[in-house]
């Protein structure tokens, strides 16, 4: 019985401290409970539009996808009536003298009101007959004005009512900026003033021209482009041709996401002086140059000259041209080296106007893009191992 008895006070003696860590627990859940905020119900708030941000030249305008759809719109309204497509026909004859016609299309735009427009000149280039085929659908021919291998770019000429002309604005390109978005208006496999939609991807790319010269400050969109789409305008958000659609880059012909447009500037450029003239002066130093590189050098280190690893060595000058009247020097001699003849004893042209020069693209799209004819420029030379620099005024490429 004692043992019983002594095991019963155990029992409630836990049983009471058990109690007391309930009633403990309570006041601590309490407490806590009591020190939360009380919940409210609220409707939800719907979504924030995604902000997108175009530009406007230096100035961004924040857009809602919403709004960003309807300036897309908005441009192809108001600039879809100014793209053309253009019908190219030629003739041309097989072996055995058989005429075999030729066709091929591409696009352009209304530059002025004077029924000038902008296309490239591949889109144009043999051509017999041009027939442009207005956003109304009324077909007119058509004539070449002016053209320019050398940067891909021609005008032709319809004859409309000035009234009835809407030319497209000429925008900046040198305010384009990677991930800006762009617009393209063409025709691509003739399907008429077809838009296409994407970001410019890289500025400053160097593409070759039909005449296998290089095109400098071309601009590289991920807009689709294909073939019919040639001589159409590249459009910022604003409606301003900021390029005109040219090339891609594609393993199959057909759009791969790497298109490349003349930029406006070279338009600017170019065009003005087409229409007045029919033609573009390209400027030139009057020289032919071989591309030093390291294992170039090491050749004519063989037959006992120093040359850098880079630069353009002089191995002819233009009689009479503008760099033998500056008094920059070609070969005086040749040396074989093996199956090899090389010229000796000519300037190495490194910089124009402190632009280094390394290359025969380099001479060419620093002279196209940044000089002109009749300009005068300071050419950087070794000779003899020591630099010198002269000046020498350009001439016309010819």
């Amino acid at each position: 019985m004692e043992r019983q008895s002594g095991r019963g006070r155990w029992i409630m003696l836990l049983l009471e401290l058990a109690l007391l860590a309930v009633i403990a627990g309570a006041f601590v859940w309490a407490a806590l409970v009591g020190n939360r905020p009380t919940a409210v119900a609220v409707s939800p708030s719907p979504t924030p539009a995604m902000q997108i941000a175009p530009t406007v030249g230096p100035t961004v305008i924040p857009l809602s996808v919403t709004d960003l759809e309807a300036r897309i719109a908005d441009v192809y309204r108001e600039a879809g009536s100014s793209v053309v497509n253009i019908t190219s026909r030629s003739v041309s004859y097989d072996f055995f003298f058989n005429p075999i016609p030729r066709q091929g299309s591409g696009s352009g735009f209304f530059y002025d009101t004077q029924g000038h427009i902008v296309t490239n000149y591949h889109v144009i280039a043999d051509a017999d007959e041009l027939q442009v085929t207005l956003a109304d659908g009324q077909t007119v021919p058509a004539q070449i004005v002016g053209s320019d291998p050398s940067n891909d770019l021609a005008v032709i000429k319809v004859d409309l009512p000035a009234g009835s002309i809407r030319p497209l604005p000429i925008g900046d390109s040198t305010q384009v900026y990677v991930g800006q978005f762009v617009l393209a208006i063409g025709n691509p496999f003739g399907l008429e003033r077809t838009l296409t939609f994407g970001i410019v991807s890289a500025l400053g790319r160097v593409i070759e021209s039909p005449n296998q010269r290089f095109i400098g400050e071309v601009i590289q969109s991920d807009v689709a482009i294909n073939p019919g789409n040639s001589g159409g305008p590249l459009l910022n958000l604003t409606g301003q041709v900021i390029g005109v659609n040219s090339a891609i880059l594609s393993p199959s012909g057909a759009n791969a996401g790497i298109g490349f447009a003349i930029s406006a500037r070279t338009v600017q450029r170019v065009v003005p002086v087409l229409i007045r003239d029919g033609r573009y002066p390209h400027p030139s130093l009057g020289v032919r140059v071989i591309e030093l590189t390291p294992q170039r050098a090491a050749l004519f280190r063989r037959a006992g000259v120093q040359l850098p690893d880079q630069g353009l060595l002089i191995a002819e000058l233009v009689a009479n041209g503008p760099a033998a009247r500056a008094g920059l020097r070609g070969p005086d001699r040749l040396a074989r080296v093996g199956n090899v003849s090389l010229p000796l004893g000519g300037d190495v042209i490194v910089a124009i106007n402190n632009q280094p020069i390394t290359t025969s693209q380099d001479l060419i799209v620093y002279l196209e893009t940044q000089t002109q004819v009749g300009e005068t420029v300071q050419v950087k030379v070794l000779r003899d191992g020591r630099e010198q620099v002269l000046p020498v005024t350009l001439a016309e490429l010819q």
